[in-house]
This record gives C-alpha cells, structure tokens and sequence, in this order.
C-alpha cells in the first residue's frame, strides 16, 4: 500500500465529503483497499485526518517555496497567484485550502493537533504574504498581510459552501486593489 496514493484518495473524499462525514470506509473504497489495510495504519477517521492534512500541508509548502523562488514572477504576481491555483483546484472539483478552515471549524479546542496543524497552515500562508510585502516595502506590511490573508480565508470560506469561480475572482481583484492601495500609500499617493 502506498501511503501517498492513500492520503491523496483520502483528500478527495474529504473535499467531497466533509470532514464531519468522511469515514474510513469511503477512504478505503475510494483507495481500492479493504478497511482492515487502512486501518493498519490510521486506527481511526481522526488519525487519517490529521495524516492527510498534514500531507497537504507538505505540498503546500513546497508549493509556496518554490513560488518564492520563481525568478520569472514579480512579487505581485507571486501574492496573487493563490487565487490562479485555487481557479485551477475549483475547475478539477477540488477544494484542498478549504479543509485547513473546516479543521479549525470542526475542532475549535486551539490544543487539538488538528487544529493546531490547520493554524500552522494558515500562520504560513500569513508569513509568506508578509515576507513579500516586506520585499515590495509596502506601507505598514503587518497590516496589509492581515487584510490579505483575510480575503483569502473569506474565499476559502465561501468555497466551503457556493464552490463559486466567481467568488475566486471577486476575492483575487479585492486583493489586487489592497496591495495597489497598500502601494499607492508607500508612494505617498494618499497623504
């Protein structure tokens, strides 16, 4: 059994399904493997959660690290090119940020691992919006990173529920005209 190959399944039904609804037995029919296999290695529906988003958090990092790197964006471009991800997630049925805010939301104890996995998650996507504002010398980048990352959640959030294209691209241009304006403000445009 090939444990990527398992989480990856796991993460599709867990997208469908919701966290609250999504059992080892859906895991293991979507997987092509018997429970028993399953299992072997996540005793529960918690474990393989916790296994799972923990995965995706891995994939999400490099991700982003590997965005930091590209050489052939501007840093604007790099702080929007969340919303192009999740336009490309949404049109293959696949809603994988919005299970760090479910997480949080099904295990709201801040000292449950899943929670505390889920708000690492989201602390990293914190840091890696501020840390390219920091780069572009925006007015007040603490503030801005805030105000961004806001948006991204509301989207997320929405996603959640509407599964809407349109809420991607309403949340991407809300975004664009904060940095703008956050540029605007560091130009002294609005003093």
């Amino acid at each position: 059994m090939q444990r990527e190959t398992v989480l990856e399944h796991a993460l599709h039904v867990l997208e469908r399904e919701g966290i609250a609804s999504t059992t080892l037995d859906m895991v293991a029919t979507e997987a092509d493997y018997s429970v028993t296999e399953i299992s072997n290695f996540w005793p529960n529906s918690e474990a393989l959660l916790y296994d799972a988003l923990r995965y995706l958090s891995q994939q999400i990092d490099v991700w982003r690290r590997q965005l930091a790197l590209n050489e052939e964006l501007t840093l604007e471009q790099k702080l929007l090119k969340r919303y192009e991800a999740l336009t490309e997630c949404v049109n293959n049925h696949r809603y994988p940020g919005c299970l760090f805010i479910a997480a949080c939301t099904f295990y709201p104890d801040a000292t449950h691992p899943i929670h505390q996995l889920a708000d690492q998650q989201k602390k990293a996507a914190w840091e890696f919006t501020h840390e390219m504002l920091m780069q572009l010398e925006v007015d007040d980048p603490t503030m801005v990173a805030h105000q961004m990352e806001l948006v991204l959640e509301g989207c997320l959030s929405r996603l959640l529920v509407k599964r809407s294209q349109a809420d991607i691209e309403t949340a991407r241009q809300l975004a664009e005209d904060i940095l703008r304006f956050a540029q605007c403000r560091q130009g002294g445009a609005l003093t």
